[in-house]
C-alpha cells in the first residue's frame, strides 16, 4: 500500500450495507470496511477467525449460545468454525474487518458476494 487510507473518506464513498470494501492488505490479509444495518445471515468460516472492530455504532454478534454487544472501539474475534450472525439493530454501524485475502464474507457454502475494492 503506497498511500495512507482515510477511513471516513472511504466510508463516504459507498452506502450499501453488508458489502465489504477492501481498503488495504497486509501479509495476505484484506482490510475491509463494512457499513452494516439490520441483520446479516447466520454463517460460519471453517478455516479462519472473523475479526470485527466497531468504529461507529453498536453491533451485536449473535452466537448460538449468547450475544456479544460491541460499541465504538470494541473488537471481537469469532473463532473459526463458530456459527455467528452480525446484527445492527440500533441504526447503521461502521466496522473494520480483517480476513485472509479472498475470504467470502458470508462463509463457506453460502452464496458468493465478494468484496469490492474501494
Amino acid at each position: 500500500m503506497d498511500d495512507k487510507v482515510n477511513l471516513p473518506q472511504k466510508f463516504a464513498g459507498f452506502s450499501d450495507h453488508w458489502a465489504p470494501r477492501i481498503v488495504g492488505s497486509y501479509n495476505g490479509n484484506d482490510v475491509r470496511l463494512i457499513r452494516a444495518e439490520g441483520e446479516f445471515i447466520w454463517h460460519v468460516h471453517e478455516d479462519t477467525d472473523d475479526f470485527f472492530l466497531v468504529l461507529d455504532g453498536e453491533l451485536d454478534i449473535e452466537l448460538r449460545d449468547r450475544t456479544i454487544t460491541l460499541g465504538p472501539g470494541d473488537l471481537y474475534v469469532v473463532p473459526r468454525g463458530v456459527e455467528h450472525r452480525p446484527v445492527a439493530r440500533r441504526g447503521e454501524v461502521r466496522i473494520l474487518n480483517l480476513e485472509p485475502r479472498g475470504t467470502d464474507n458470508v462463509g463457506e457454502g453460502s452464496p458468493q458476494r465478494p468484496p469490492i475494492a474501494a
